[in-house]
């Protein structure tokens, strides 16, 4: 189906109304007018009638031998009926007609539809046209009436016309208001909080793509509440565990449960920086999205990046029998970046990459040059991602592994402050999996020359 815009559909209504009112106007004011002018025309006929039966007994003073000459153009003779007759004041006809002769008097019911003929207003006998035809008291010119019945059509039919529009209009009004009308009730719905509301998709044009984008700010609205309700719940979890650990410690060790033991101690410790390196999570992530993280951007070299991350975990790769490699050219073109934000980023992808490579198994660190930018890849030999977790890989608090403890995958946080700060340098970071052969995770950085 074509794509129609909302102004075509509103030019195509109102040519269409236009259209309607004008061949309505022209049927009615053309269909009337012609009777109207048949009309004229007939009475006109009457009205030169009337003038030449006058005139005629005006100039003889009598009706004597009227028939001899033509009137209402038949002439003596001719053969043909006159659809009207003439009559005396004693109701005796002087020229026949409608069957009747002359000399025979007319029935007396005829008497009552003829139209007097009047000499110096004086009645000097009446003319009686057929049952039906047109009849007018003095037969006057008939100019001004048909002016009036013409007048009188056109202004019916502009009536007509409007109000036909008017039904059109009506329609091709409901139809464009009905979608917006939805679009309201469901705006105030979610504006209440009911964030499941959808409209339907009734076009493809302007309103249709309003529709969708309205169906799909929605689901985004009702997909981030939950996902905001799922990182409450998970914020919650991960603060209270640690909290518990070094609370149920301190009340064991103030009531003599447990020794003051380097190792107790040692337990609160750890509980207490995990703890920490969630809050400092939480704050950096904070920073980092509503812009406020500060940058120091100078040119660097990809390679100098690798090396530093997997310097930083080769004595972690060699406690779990890892091979950690590194493959990147030394005359990479520099990126602008952050070293150290991006060192954050590559010993956030690393670690990852760590605990989820079987012993044995092999982490590679490449780079690869791009025309506008450079890109680094971590690349292990772990279980993989399927497509659900490929898509919700970056979310906060997004772990795949569910039955993985908690304390045993890090914070949650990790991949979202990567993005971010990826995003943050104008770059790019993606995940390419498939199940059970490894994960890539790559970073897109530009260009310093860019």
């Amino acid at each position: 189906m074509m794509s129609r815009s909302l102004a075509f559909k509103l030019s195509l209504a109102f040519l269409l109304v236009s259209l309607v009112g004008i061949a309505l106007v022209a049927f009615l004011a053309g269909r009337v007018s012609a009777n109207a002018f048949s009309n004229f025309a007939d009475a006109q006929s009457d009205s030169l009638l009337m003038e030449q039966l006058v005139k005629y007994y005006e100039i003889n003073g009598s009706w004597d031998d009227l028939d001899r000459i033509g009137i209402g153009g038949v002439g003596p003779g001719d053969g043909q009926v006159r659809p009207f007759l003439v009559i005396d004041n004693q109701g005796e006809i002087v020229l026949g007609g409608l069957g009747e002769n002359i000399g025979n008097r007319v029935p007396r019911g005829w008497l009552n539809r003829g139209t007097p003929i009047l000499v110096n207003d004086e009645r000097v006998g009446q003319l009686i046209f057929a049952e039906g035809m047109r009849r007018g008291a003095g037969l006057q010119p008939p100019r001004n009436d048909f002016a009036v019945q013409v007048n009188q059509t056109i202004f019916l039919a502009a009536l007509g016309a409007t109000a036909v529009s008017l039904v059109i209009g009506v329609v091709l009004a409901r139809s464009l208001t009905k979608p917006l009308q939805e679009m309201t009730e469901a705006t105030q719905a979610v504006a209440q909080g009911d964030l499941t509301q959808q409209v339907p998709v009734r076009s493809d044009d302007e309103l249709g793509q309003l529709a969708a984008s309205f169906n799909q700010m929605s689901a985004d609205l009702s997909y981030a509440r939950d996902l905001r309700r799922q990182m409450t719940a998970d914020i919650a979890h991960d603060l209270r565990t640690p909290l518990s650990l070094i609370l149920g410690h301190a009340e064991a060790l103030s009531d003599g449960v447990l020794p003051p033991t380097p190792e107790t101690f040692d337990v609160i410790h750890d509980e207490a920086r995990r703890l920490n390196r969630l809050v400092e999570d939480l704050r950096l992530l904070s920073l980092v999205e509503a812009g406020e993280l500060t940058l120091a951007l100078r040119p660097t070299s990809p390679r100098s990046l690798l090396e530093r991350a997997a310097l930083a975990h080769t004595p972690a790769a060699q406690q779990k029998q890892i091979e950690l490699a590194l493959n990147a050219s030394t005359n990479l073109p520099d990126v602008l970046v952050d070293p150290d934000r991006i060192a954050q980023v590559l010993d956030n992808l690393i670690a990852n990459a760590l605990r989820y490579t079987p012993e044995n198994g092999r982490i590679e660190l490449t780079a690869q040059p791009r025309q506008t930018a450079v890109q680094l890849r971590v690349r292990d030999s772990g279980p993989g991602m399927d497509s659900d977790e490929l898509a919700n890989v970056f979310d906060r608090f997004y772990r795949g592994d569910k039955s993985r403890q908690r304390h045993e995958g890090g914070s949650g946080l990790g991949l979202a402050i990567a993005k971010s700060i990826v995003e943050n340098h104008d770059g790019r970071i993606w995940a390419e999996s498939a199940s059970g052969q490894g994960a890539t995770f790559i970073i897109a950085l530009p260009l310093a020359s860019g």
